[in-house]
């Protein structure tokens, strides 16, 4: 499994499993995610990397600016599982 900043991944595991979050960084067994609603750039969540499935979607880094342009691009994946 190749991980990198940018991009889509589904959870595999936790109360968290079947939603996407972007990867922020990577480091040897762990990433630090963010979905830009709950979790938020400010409170990235840590998951390791057997917990994540990768996914071909990376996004730019401008769209890492914010985080109302980070839910936007996981929420086409998510189909707004979730509700506010």
């Amino acid at each position: 499994m190749q991980f990198e900043r940018g991009q889509i991944v589904r959870s595999k595991m936790g109360r968290d499993k079947g939603y996407f979050f972007v990867v922020l960084s990577v480091s040897k067994e762990a990433a630090m995610i963010c979905d830009g609603k709950y979790r938020t750039l400010s409170r990235p969540k840590r998951k390791k990397l057997i917990h994540l499935a990768p996914t071909k979607t990376v996004i730019d880094e401008r769209s890492m600016a914010a985080d109302s342009t980070i839910g936007n691009a996981v929420a086409e994946f998510n189909n707004n599982k979730r509700t506010s």
